[in-house]
C-alpha cells in the first residue's frame, strides 16, 4: 500500500537516507548494528509496559494474543517480529517503500504471519485503522512535522490504547554519542543519519504528547554500556537515548 497523501508528514531526504541502507537491516554486523545492540533493551521496556497495561502474563504462552500492534518506521521488521512471536496481530508500515521487501522476506523466512505496508501514519489514520499498542521508535526525530505526526499516531490508538515512543535528547552530550562517536568515529552510521537540530528533549516530548491528545505515564532512558558493550534502562539518566509510554484517554 502506497501513501500519497498531501498531509503526509514524511520527510522525503529522511526517507531516502533508510532506503539506501535497507538491504542492510538484519546484519547485526552492518549498519544497524546499534539498533541490534539497542534491542533487547527496548524489547525489554515495550514488553513490560504492555504486559502491565493490559494484564498479560509474559511467561504465559503467546502473551500478547488478541492485540492489534502497529509497528510505525518498522523498518526491516527487528520489533514487529518479536511481537509476532508474542502473538500480537502486527501491521510493521515504513515510508520508506525497499524496507517493505526486506521486511516481508525475512518474517516468511521466519514462519512469521507480519501484515508490512508501505504507507505512513497519516494515511493508516485516515483509512480508520485503530490498534491497542502503537510501537513509534526512533522515528520522530526524522519527521517534517513532529506534532502532526504525533496526532496521527494518537488518533491510530484505541481508546485507552498505549503508545510507546522512543527518540534522542537534544545536549552536547547526545552530539557527541550519537553523532561524533556513532557516525564521525564508530562509523556505525553513515554520517547524516541524524540531524542534531531534529533531536526532542524529554519535557518537549511531553509537551507533544499532550498536545496530541496523549497522557504521557513513563519515562526512561536507554543507557549504552563501552565496557560491557550492552544497553540497560534508566530511570535517571535520558541524556542521550530515552523511551516513552503514554496512553489515549477513554
Amino acid at each position: 500500500m502506497s501513501d500519497a497523501s498531501p498531509m503526509s508528514t514524511v520527510d522525503p531526504a529522511e526517507v531516502a537516507k533508510f532506503e539506501a541502507m535497507a538491504a542492510d537491516w538484519w546484519n547485526p554486523h552492518g549498519k544497524f548494528k546499534p539498533l541490534h545492540l539497542m534491542n533487547p533493551c527496548r524489547l525489554d521496556y515495550i514488553t513490560t509496559q504492555i504486559a502491565g497495561e493490559f494484564g498479560r502474563d509474559l511467561s504465559a504462552p503467546a502473551p500478547f494474543a488478541g492485540l492489534r500492534v502497529l509497528d510505525i518506521g518498522c523498518g526491516g521488521g527487528l520489533l514487529s517480529e518479536p511481537m509476532a512471536r508474542l502473538g500480537a496481530e502486527v501491521v510493521g508500515a515504513d515510508a520508506a517503500e525497499r524496507n517493505i521487501p526486506v521486511a516481508r522476506i525475512h518474517a516468511d523466512q521466519s514462519g512469521l504471519a507480519i501484515d508490512y505496508r508501505h504507507t505512513t501514519a497519516e494515511a493508516l489514520a485516515a483509512a480508520g485503522e485503530r490498534f491497542d499498542v502503537v510501537l513509534n521508535m526512533e522515528v520522530v526525530e526524522h519527521v517534517a512535522d513532529p506534532p502532526s505526526y504525533l496526532r496521527a499516531c494518537h488518533d491510530l490508538l484505541k481508546p485507552g490504547g498505549l503508545m510507546l515512543c522512543s527518540t534522542l535528547n537534544r545536549n552536547s552530550k547526545s552530539f557527541l554519542m550519537a553523532i561524533i562517536g556513532a557516525e564521525w568515529v564508530m562509523r556505525w552510521l553513515p554520517k547524516g543519519t541524524h540531524d542534531w537540530q531534529k533531536f526532542i528533549t524529554p519535557e518537549e516530548l511531553y509537551g507533544l504528547l499532550r498536545g496530541a491528545g496523549m497522557e504521557p505515564v513513563d519515562r526512561q532512558g536507554m543507557v549504552f554500556n563501552p565496557v560491557s558493550w550492552s544497553w540497560s534502562l534508566s530511570e535517571r539518566d535520558l541524556s542521550v537515548n530515552y523511551v516513552t509510554a503514554s496512553l489515549r484517554p477513554r
